[in-house]
């Protein structure tokens, strides 16, 4: 059995599973099906919520178990359970008798790795929970001190530590251990009886550390604090069709979700993407290149695996404008005739995997952001946005901007309020008519949501202008 500080020891238990009975009944369970894996997982979670200066919420939860899946042809045969023991797989293997035989050979194995790409240690236990308060208090006083008008702080901080291993039936096994955690800073700041609010996040797969650091805190109470002082005196948004530029760094999640979703290869395998049937077209302006990376070191969205076992790779969807490729998983890609790309992503044991982002965003160009400014006699800068909705066959997006500015005249102008961008993503991609030399990440806080799963994601992009997108405002 596994000893004491192994992590695997939350995965196999004396009289339960031990390694040996998972790769056994793994062969006998998925044996005549194309592809397929039992996934073992083990999280430990929490969340601590400090609101109108009091800690008002402080969850800690653990659970384990698997999920077996069976793949024959296109279809899928999934089983889970909360109770890791081998009387409960060969349960769940039952499901995969509802399969017809596999007509080919066995899908090969993904390549080993010994890389890992962030610690495996437990953030959790790192720090002890009357610090986690404290933090909670120190950054509530610190804002709260930073300006008059603050009226109400919200922080949170939450953290999980999670351990996964991944045994096919041909004896493959691949192993992990991911760390991720996270602060958020939200303000609201009232003056002559109007209220605004600003929001900050910051985190990544590290240990608690980086942000109990003073420096890191205190920046996500300026930065969320500037944030409601300038909606403070935004005014209405105006309405049409203008041109905009975005920011650098979190502006990316327009294209995450007006793009992302569309490269991912299930939509396109099925033909209900607006790129479907597209490689090797333009797609973009000249100089437009989108890539997706889950393997960057400590970032929020990367693996050092993914959860079919593939290790996570560097991925060129668009090149200079051109359509290179798609995301994929194991199942599309091999109904596709391509290789695996490292995004086969689940939420957690109790969902089959599917092709997901990791890390993605667009590489920087040659223009300098304040010369992208200058070119623009009447537009809006996006700095920061807030929720959206995408159609992925269309490519058609609603985007709300949570902090934007008119441009005037090649300079920015008065902050406005209620700003939407409107428009489809592959048309959008044409109209890319500077790409700034400041490409930065997002701060580590992205949320994915596909077919009803969520995981954690990052984007990033540099400085873009985008002629001609409709923007929803309340102004003239």
């Amino acid at each position: 059995m596994t000893s004491f500080t192994d992590p695997r020891r939350f995965l196999y238990r004396e009289n339960a599973l031990d390694p040996d009975g998972a790769l056994r009944l793994t062969a006998e369970a998925l044996r005549g099906c194309d592809d397929g894996e039992l996934y073992l997982q083990y999280i430990a979670s929490e969340s601590f919520g400090f609101d109108d200066g009091r800690l008002k919420t402080a969850d800690f939860n653990t659970q384990a178990g698997f999920g077996l899946r069976g793949v024959s042809g296109e279809t899928t045969a999934f089983a889970h359970a909360n109770d890791i023991s081998e009387s409960a797989i060969r349960r769940a293997a039952e499901t995969m008798t509802l399969l017809d035989p596999a007509k080919g050979a066995r899908d090969a194995a993904p390549r080993g790795t010994n890389r890992a790409l962030y610690t495996g240690d437990d953030p959790l236990g790192a720090i002890p929970f009357a610090r986690k308060v404290a933090l909670c208090q120190e950054v509530d006083a610190a804002a709260r001190a930073r300006d008059p008008r603050v009226c109400q702080v919200s922080v949170g901080i939450a953290g999980s530590w999670s351990v996964v291993e991944i045994v096919r039936p041909d004896g493959f096994v691949a192993f992990d251990v991911r760390p991720l955690v996270r602060l958020n800073v939200s303000i609201v700041v009232e003056q002559d009886g109007k209220r605004e609010s600003g929001y900050f996040g910051m985190g990544g797969r590290y240990m608690y550390d980086r942000i109990f650091e003073p420096a890191n805190w205190n920046r996500a109470i300026d930065e969320a604090l500037a944030q409601a002082l300038v909606n403070l005196d935004a005014v209405p948004a105006p309405a049409g069709e203008m041109t905009v530029v975005c920011g650098p760094g979190w502006p990316g999640v327009l294209l995450h979700e007006a793009i992302g979703h569309g490269l991912e290869g299930d939509f396109n395998r099925k033909g209900t993407s607006a790129f479907s049937g597209r490689i090797g077209e333009r797609v973009a302006a000249p100089g437009v290149t989108v890539v997706d990376d889950g393997s960057i070191a400590d970032r929020r969205g990367s693996l050092s695996i993914d959860d079919e076992g593939t290790p996570t790779q560097r991925n060129v969807l668009i090149e200079d404008g051109i359509l290179k490729g798609y995301i994929q998983d194991r199942l599309n890609a091999r109904l596709m005739g391509v290789p695996a790309t490292g995004n086969g992503r689940r939420e957690s044991y109790a969902h089959a995997p599917m092709p997901r982002m990791t890390n993605t965003f667009m590489l920087g160009g040659n223009d300098d952001p304040g010369e992208i400014l200058g070119r623009v006699k009447n537009g809006i800068y996006a700095k920061h946005f807030g929720g959206g909705q995408v159609d992925i066959t269309s490519g058609k997006f609603v985007f709300s901007c949570t902090e934007a500015y008119r441009i005037e005249n090649g300079k920015i102008g008065a902050p406005i309020k209620g700003a939407t961008l409107i428009g489809d993503g592959p048309s959008a991609l044409t109209r890319v008519g500077a790409i700034g030399n400041d490409m930065a990440l997002d701060e580590g806080v992205g949320i994915c949501g596909k077919g009803g799963q969520s995981v954690p994601a990052g984007v990033g992009q540099p400085t873009l202008l985008i002629e001609g997108l409709t923007v929803g405002g309340t102004g003239g």
